[in-house]
C-alpha cells in the first residue's frame, strides 16, 4: 500500500505543480501587460524593471487564489488518466478500496491546505506590502479613494475620528486629520498635520495646526488656530490597522484582520466585511480538501479516447464556479448581514456535500 500511496502522491504533486506554473505564468503575463501601459503613460520615473518587480510580488497572492483550482485540475487529470489506462482498476484489484483512496487523497489535500495557509498567511501579505511600496515609490504615495482612509478610536470619555490621506513609501503618514469629540458628540478640537510617524507609544505629528472649539456656543465659537512643529498623540492605532484601511482586506493576514476587527468592535464600528474576509481566510485552505473529494469520483468513471480533455475542462468549470460562488456568498453575506462564518463556509460545505454525494452514488450505487 505504501507503493500505491507514493505512486498517487508523486503523480498528483507533479501535475499540480505543472498546472500551477502554467496558471501563474498566464496571470503574470496579464498583470505585466497591464503594467506596461502605466510605464508608458507615467510622468514619474516608473521603469520597466520596477513593473517586473511589482508583478513578481503579486505571484504569491495569485498562487494563494489559484491553489484550490490547480489542485482540482491536477487531481482530476491524474485520476482520469489512470481510469482511462485501466491503472486505477488495477489499483482497486490490488486492495485500494474507496475508503482508503479517500483517506490517501485527504492526507495529500491536507498538505496542499497547509501550503495554501502558509502562502496566504505569511508570504502573500509580505509580498503584497512590498509591491504596494514599489507602487508608492512610483506615485510618491499610496492612497485609497479621494479622501484616504478613515479610522475611529475611543479613549476614556473622548472619541477620535482619524483621516489619513496617504501612506508614503517609508511608512510615514501623509495628510493626517484628527477630530476629537466628547461623549455627547460635540466637536472639541481638530488637528491637521502634514505628516506623521507611527511609533511604539503612539503617533508623532509634524507641522500641526490645532483648532479648539467651545461646544454649545455656536459654529463660530472656535479658538485661533495654533501651529506646532511637533505633537505626540497617544493612540493604539498601529501601522497594520492603517495598512488594512488603505489596502485590500483579502491581502492581509488573519492576525492583522483579527486585530483590526477587535479595534472596530471596540470603537462601535461595523466590521461585517472584515469578519467575512477573516473567516474566508480561515476556511479557504480547507478548500483543497474539498477539491480532493470532488476529484475522486472521476476515478470511477469509464472513458473513451479523448475523455481526459473533457474531464479537465469540466474541472476548470467546477473550480471557476467554486471561486465565483465564494465571492458571491461574501458579497451577499455582507449585504444581507449573514453570520460571517456561515457566509464564508457555505460554498465549501455545499461542494463537499455534492462531492460526497457523487462519490457515494458512483461507488455504492454503481
Amino acid at each position: 500500500m505504501n507503493t500505491i500511496r507514493r505512486l498517487i502522491y508523486r503523480e498528483i504533486l507533479g501535475t499540480v505543480l505543472f498546472v500551477s506554473m502554467g496558471f501563474l505564468a498566464l496571470f503574470f503575463f496579464f498583470d505585466f501587460v497591464d503594467e506596461l501601459g502605466k510605464v508608458s503613460r507615467s510622468t514619474t520615473p516608473y521603469r520597466l524593471s520596477q513593473a517586473v518587480l511589482y508583478v513578481s510580488m503579486l505571484v504569491p497572492s495569485r498562487l494563494y487564489e489559484l491553489m484550490p483550482i490547480t489542485v482540482l485540475i491536477g487531481t482530476i487529470f491524474v485520476l482520469t488518466r489512470m481510469a482511462q489506462n485501466s491503472e486505477y482498476t488495477i489499483l482497486r484489484t490490488s486492495g485500494l478500496e474507496p475508503g482508503r483512496a479517500l483517506r490517501i487523497l485527504l492526507v495529500l489535500g491536507a498538505f496542499f491546505a497547509a501550503v495554501t495557509f502558509a502562502t496566504g498567511e505569511f508570504v502573500a501579505p509580505a509580498a503584497d506590502r512590498t509591491g504596494q511600496m514599489i507602487k508608492a515609490q512610483q506615485a510618491g504615495r499610496l492612497s485609497v479613494g479621494m479622501t484616504g482612509a478613515w479610522l475611529k478610536e475611543k479613549q476614556a470619555d473622548r472619541s477620535y475620528t482619524v483621516n489619513v490621506t496617504a501612506l508614503s513609501p517609508d511608512g510615514s503618514l501623509q495628510g493626517v486629520r484628527i477630530f476629537e469629540a466628547d461623549a455627547r458628540g460635540f466637536l472639541l478640537s481638530m488637528l491637521q498635520a502634514q505628516r506623521g510617524e507611527i511609533q511604539e507609544t503612539g503617533w508623532l505629528l509634524y507641522q500641526v495646526d490645532r483648532t479648539d472649539f467651545r461646544p454649545g456656543e455656536g459654529p463660530q465659537a472656535a479658538a485661533p488656530t495654533q501651529r506646532q512643529a511637533q505633537l505626540p498623540w497617544a493612540t493604539e492605532i498601529s501601522a497594520e490597522m492603517v495598512s488594512v484601511a488603505l489596502l485590500k482586506p483579502e491581502r492581509m493576514s488573519t492576525v492583522d484582520l483579527f486585530r483590526y476587527i477587535r479595534h472596530l468592535d471596540a470603537n462601535g464600528q461595523t466590521s461585517q466585511r472584515y469578519e467575512i474576509e477573516f473567516w474566508r481566510k480561515v476556511f479557504y485552505p480547507l478548500s483543497c480538501l474539498v477539491m480532493m473529494v470532488l476529484a475522486l469520483p472521476f476515478a470511477y468513471l469509464h472513458f473513451r479516447s479523448g475523455g481526459i480533455s473533457v474531464m479537465v475542462f469540466t474541472g476548470i468549470l467546477i473550480g471557476t464556479s467554486f471561486f465565483l460562488l465564494n465571492n458571491v456568498f461574501g458579497h451577499v453575506g455582507n449585504l444581507r448581514q449573514w453570520s460571517p462564518w456561515i457566509a464564508a463556509a457555505a460554498p465549501g460545505l455545499l461542494y463537499s456535500l455534492a462531492s460526497l454525494g457523487a462519490f457515494g452514488w458512483l461507488v455504492l450505487r454503481r
